[in-house]
């Protein structure tokens, strides 16, 4: 793909067949967003973690849609070109199949998302066909959800025990025949997210599954360093890798002033790009996620 093509059900399928795997970052702002159009990345998650990472709340809770829709459009507006995910916010669809379909229309009518994500498996499988059969893509979110952390025990690893595992796989089967086109795999075990992209019929992604999946997603502001609050074990900053480059580069540069004001490549949104552009080369190359960046069974 080119950077500038945009991807579609379609081409990210096709990146399934072809054993490429597919990158994505979570985005909430314009700034960002039009970093990240400058890369190779193939979509981007509006998620709910932007409550926490750009709205201050101690966790995803709080979020509603209005600020799901604000975020969502300012991304859209830095990255026209790119697939992007609006992440349903705990409230916005769990009620009944009417407030979720009007819910995934908000973002795909107000802020131009081509997707949505929801939390849940067999509970949410009246939910996700709904959605689907009103026209909208729809991405699963199973493992570690996060609107549901609280009933789940807490921000653990999801699926050590068969009882967790047969759940999985029951939750992927019921979601499959919902409709959903992907589905995310967060906190779980590399051995089962394995097992279970190599018998899925859709996409399976990962955020901290392990490295054998169609594709993987970071949170911006973990691959960046931004947020200050803590960091998951699978999430990597790769900002200390491009450092050296890019002051060695500067160095060289004899107007500084001259250069940032005509270029804008002597500061973060430079760095961001690099940073981005090396998940990407270690994801698609399988340098990432490696051990350190993997949970256990």
């Amino acid at each position: 793909m080119e950077v500038n093509s945009k991807q579609t059900i379609r081409s990210l399928y096709q990146n399934k067949i072809e054993s490429t795997p597919l990158v994505w970052l979570t985005c909430y702002d314009y700034s960002f967003a039009t970093v990240i159009e400058k890369t190779e990345i193939d979509m981007i998650l509006v998620g709910d973690s932007g409550g926490m990472v750009a709205l201050g709340y101690s966790d995803t809770v709080p979020v509603t849609m209005n600020e799901m829709i604000q975020l969502a459009s300012a991304v859209r507006r830095g990255a026209p070109n790119k697939f992007i995910v609006g992440d349903m916010p705990k409230g916005s669809y769990e009620s009944s199949n009417e407030t979720a379909i009007e819910n995934a229309m908000r973002f795909c009518k107000e802020s131009g998302c081509d997707a949505i994500k929801l939390e849940g498996g067999v509970a949410m499988a009246d939910r996700v066909k709904a959605v689907t059969d009103s026209g909208i893509p729809v991405i699963g979110h199973l493992g570690l959800t996060p609107q549901s952390a609280s009933a789940l025990g807490g921000y653990r690893v999801i699926g050590r025990s068969q009882d967790e595992s047969d759940k999985l796989l029951k939750d992927i089967e019921v979601l499959e025949n919902s409709g959903v086109f992907a589905i995310l795999l967060e906190a779980v075990p590399p051995l089962i997210a394995k097992s279970i992209a190599s018998n899925a019929k859709s996409l399976i992604f990962g955020i901290g599954a392990g490295p054998e999946l169609d594709g993987q997603l970071l949170i911006l502001h973990d691959m960046l360093g931004l947020y200050p609050n803590f960091r998951p074990k699978f999430a990597k900053c790769f900002v200390p890798q491009v450092l050296a480059d890019f002051t060695a580069e500067l160095s060289g540069i004899e107007d500084l002033t001259t250069h940032g004001r005509n270029h804008r490549t002597d500061g973060l949104h430079e760095i961001s790009r690099r940073a981005i552009d090396l998940f990407v080369n270690e994801v698609r190359s399988g340098l990432f996620p490696n051990e350190n960046f993997s949970y256990r069974g």
